[in-house]
């Protein structure tokens, strides 16, 4: 489900790559608000399905049911507010992450269609947590299916004009990916008032919900939260940092190559974030049943799994950053040699810090905050990202004038040293909470 996913964003990324440069770079300045609202969702969907597996442990569907009506409220919330402000201040937001007009204006006609994306994919995403809660995986592959096939031929036929088409460039992008979130949300419901037993939802309990697990609920998401607000917040900070560099002397090569390296590199990380998924239902469940022994002798093995996942994702990447870089170059008409050259020098950064992310992040998220534990991960985030990371990245690029490459690394560090104090959280095993 992840991996084709993130191919969905690959696929946009080469398919706009080929009409300009300038394209690509203004639908991932725009991709910066999806990714923070993104991540927001998969916070209120992590929560989601911690609480849900201790309450599938324990054999107990109802209360699901009942606090998923809250969580699809708050998600609702959350997508017409970032709605409002992108159709309030499409200029502005885009103006956020680059100065070059040709990208700015990319930026904006693309967010003029993207900004009704953000309430579908909120409740799509909060029911596949929901799901992914009671152990049922498999319907988001096929979600992922449809949306892959949509996007892709949409993309097709409206960016570059085929088979009698208007060519509308950014705005095909746009249109193309709205059609696919559209189909997404139809399949999640089809399969959850027809096809899925666990449940057995009905459009009734969609209008019925419980004020004590509701509560329970928004207790929860509210780190989970912060600590997606904070990550997210730190990427577009990050992309602002790269796109505003003025040693750099090309802040739109830089975001393109950003914008190459991290979507090839997003696509390799899905094995990370599919383990630490896997994981939090895993911990969830073995919580709710009460079985203390299995917690650790569970936690310890996916840790190790965890190590072996990273060799795995950095040795890939390393192979595929020559070959992939080199698809754009022959498919993208403008692309540049700085360009290509920024790219390979981003993912060589992300090879190296890439393996630890591949160990922390599913701990930390996986483990001890599927645990029951999300207060850690919020407070490691609040000191190692923004206490430390931000301030050194903005000094790197604006006061000691660093190559981008150098700062790049900077912005990437805390990848690497957040696996101690992960590793000696897990060590002390007092994430072990119980929720319901």
């Amino acid at each position: 489900h992840n991996i084709i996913t993130l191919g969905v964003n690959l696929l946009d990324n080469v398919m706009v790559s080929a009409y300009s440069e300038a394209a690509m770079a203004g639908v991932s300045a725009v991709n910066q608000v999806q990714f923070l609202f993104q991540q927001l969702m998969l916070g209120a969907g992590d929560a989601a399905v911690v609480l849900g597996s201790q309450y599938w442990g324990q054999k107990r569907t109802e209360p699901i049911k009942r606090f998923a009506v809250g969580a699809l409220l708050l998600g609702a919330a959350l997508g017409l507010l970032f709605f409002a402000v992108s159709a309030i201040f499409p200029g502005a937001v885009v103006s956020l992450f680059t100065d070059d007009p040709a990208i700015h204006s990319a930026g904006v006609e693309y967010l003029r269609i993207m900004k009704y994306s953000f309430l579908i994919f909120a409740l799509t995403n909060l029911l596949l947590s929901v799901l992914r809660s009671v152990e049922t995986v498999r319907i988001g592959f096929w979600v992922s299916v449809s949306t892959l096939l949509v996007n892709g031929g949409l993309n097709y036929l409206l960016i570059e004009g085929h088979w009698g088409f208007p060519r509308m460039g950014v705005t095909g992008a746009a249109i193309a990916t709205l059609a696919a979130r559209v189909v997404e949300l139809v399949v999640v419901a089809v399969y959850i008032l027809c096809i899925d037993k666990k449940l057995s939802w009905r459009i009734r309990d969609f209008f019925t919900w419980d004020k004590l697990l509701t509560k329970d609920y928004l207790k929860l998401v509210r780190s989970f939260l912060l600590t997606s607000l904070l990550f997210g917040g730190a990427v577009m900070l990050q992309t602002v940092i790269l796109g505003h560099m003025e040693n750099s002397g090309a802040g739109g090569s830089t975001i393109a190559a950003n914008s190459i390296a991290s979507t090839l590199y997003q696509m390799l990380k899905v094995a990370i974030v599919g383990a630490a998924s896997a994981a939090a239902v895993l911990i969830g469940k073995a919580i709710g049943s009460g079985k203390m022994e299995d917690i650790k002798s569970y936690a310890k093995t996916l840790q190790l799994m965890f190590v072996g996942i990273g060799i795995c994702t950095s040795t890939a990447l390393f192979l595929l950053r020559v070959p992939v870089v080199n698809l754009y170059a022959a498919i993208s008409p403008d692309l540049s040699a700085e360009t290509y050259q920024m790219a390979l020098d981003f993912l060589a950064v992300l090879c190296v810090t890439g393996f630890g992310t591949a160990y922390q992040m599913p701990v930390a998220t996986g483990i001890i905050r599927g645990g029951g534990d999300a207060k850690f991960t919020m407070y490691m985030n609040i000191i190692s990202t923004w206490l430390i990371v931000m301030p050194l990245s903005f000094m790197s690029a604006f006061w000691w004038h660093w190559s981008v490459p150098a700062v790049v690394m900077v912005i990437q560090s805390d990848q690497i040293f957040k696996g101690l104090p992960t590793f000696l959280r897990f060590r002390g095993y007092k994430w072990i909470k119980k929720l319901t």
